[in-house]
């Protein structure tokens, strides 16, 4: 009797595995997956045109530089025009008061978090799943303007010394250098060991943990629930910044060791890098392919700059009050050589990614106005003839599975040519010039670009 009951409950439980197998492989993820080199969204292919939108959190918490107002306004805004992607920061980390630096903070210290940021970033995901809409959310950045690497090596007391870059000897910090005050060159060398300090990178990996493990407080679901998550982000542009041996290999280490935790922790959602290229892995497409092809990353990401990179030839500011050109302007004359070296660095990434089986994402593009100039509705010839470009990428070539050009301004109301607190966020740093590279409502013809960019590339998934 016993050796029948025992049958009875083994072709039981055997037959619930298969019916539970059979289910899974019949039900539709509600997350945003990759399948053959692509992405999908239910059983629909995934091709979107976003933006990126640094700030979001902030201004969807109710502290200060917070207004929900606006927040509302500018996903609407985005909404009509078709974006339905966005990128941003779950960082903001360090010490206060640094002019280049965002305000406020999200992290003041080690795992003391300003909570209404935190809320800001719950009611900014709940707006976004009303709308259908997707985020990505990266938790740390190899650039001061956030904090990021310098700030967690601040924090375990990190204190060294860097060749300056006029080669006349050793500078020393004791603490992270400011690159505008103390060069660059000395940021991005004292930067570099951060992927090589055990304590400041277990600080980094206890934020992913506080982040991917969170409970939204407006919508009472788990964040590894969100249908309005599509990739958490390790960092924005990690490098390693010192190009020997020992620091490439600890930065495919620390890649591996991030998206391996994220998963674990998550295993609905996708995650990538963050990665600029070739040119965020010291000019190495050996090492870009090397952190993308690792297991738990999903998809592959780049960035380009042309005007930061020098694509387009020998163009010196004019440093005068307003940064404008006299003569010709290069932003519009030399555009051809900007969309030239464009497409060749999508075309190396992509192959790489094509036999990886990997979707690319530019999710990263800015491109200056005309004479240089920042203020909202001012001559876009060179930037919307750059954008259309990137966009027919997209939409002929099939080699971008997605992109986020940088950045949305949208309806700022920009004071000061370099922020200060408590202006108008837009989505240039707080360092840069505001209104640089961002996309404000003024900007009609550029915005007309993006609307037809998304009516042509949804399009033609159908």
């Amino acid at each position: 009797m016993k050796k029948v009951v025992y049958n009875i409950m083994l072709f039981m439980a055997l037959m619930a595995m298969s019916s539970c197998s059979t289910t899974s492989n019949n039900v539709v993820s509600p997350y945003i997956t990759v399948r053959d080199g692509k992405f999908y969204n239910g059983e629909d292919e995934y091709r979107f045109v976003g933006t990126n939108m640094w700030y979001g959190a902030i201004l969807g918490s109710e502290g200060r530089g917070g207004n929900r107002e606006r927040l509302l306004q500018e996903l609407d805004d985005m909404k009509d025009i078709g974006i339905d992607n966005v990128r941003v920061l779950i960082g903001g980390d360090g010490r206060d008061g640094i002019p280049s630096h965002i305000a406020p903070k999200l992290q003041e210290k080690p795992g003391v978090y300003n909570d209404t940021i935190l809320v800001g970033l719950d009611y900014l995901m709940c707006e976004l799943e009303k709308r259908n809409m997707k985020a990505v959310l990266y938790f740390n950045n190899a650039w001061e303007w956030s904090g990021g690497y310098g700030a967690y090596l601040d924090w375990v007391g990190f204190k060294g010394s860097v060749m300056s870059s006029d080669g006349s000897g050793l500078k020393h910090f004791e603490q992270t250098p400011i690159p505008s005050y103390d060069g660059w060159w000395e940021y991005m060398q004292y930067v570099g060991n951060f992927i090589t300090n055990d304590k400041a990178k277990e600080l980094a990996s206890q934020h992913v943990r506080n982040m991917v493990t969170r409970t939204n407080s407006i919508t009472g679901k788990p964040y590894t629930e969100s249908t309005a998550l599509m990739a958490w982000e390790i960092a924005n542009e990690p490098r390693c910044f010192i190009n020997d041996s020992l620091h490439r290999a600890k930065f495919v280490e620390w890649i591996d060791e991030q998206s391996t935790l994220i998963k674990s922790l998550d295993p609905n959602h996708l995650v990538t890098t963050g990665s600029e290229g070739k040119h965020g892995c010291e000019e190495s497409l050996e090492l870009f392919n090397a952190i993308h092809t690792l297991p738990n990353i999903d998809y592959a990401c780049i960035h380009i700059w042309p005007y930061n990179w020098g694509w387009l030839g020998e163009y010196v500011q004019n440093y005068d009050a307003d940064k404008t050109t006299d003569g010709e302007d290069p932003i519009v004359s030399n555009v051809g050589k900007a969309c030239d070296s464009t497409l060749a660095y999508v075309d190396e990434a992509h192959v790489l990614m094509s036999k990886a089986g990997k979707p690319l994402v530019l999710e990263e593009f800015g491109y200056p106005r005309d004479g240089f100039k920042f203020s909202a509705g001012s001559p876009t010839t060179g930037r919307d003839t750059y954008y259309q470009y990137v966009f027919d990428i997209i939409k002929d070539s099939g080699k971008i599975a997605g992109c986020n050009f940088w950045g949305w301004g949208g309806r700022a109301d920009v004071k000061h040519t370099i922020w200060e607190r408590w202006d108008d966020y837009v989505c240039d740093p707080a360092q840069e010039e505001q209104g640089l590279n961002s996309v404000f409502k003024a900007d009609s013809s550029t915005l007309n670009i993006i609307k037809n960019a998304v009516e042509r590339i949804k399009g033609s998934e159908k």
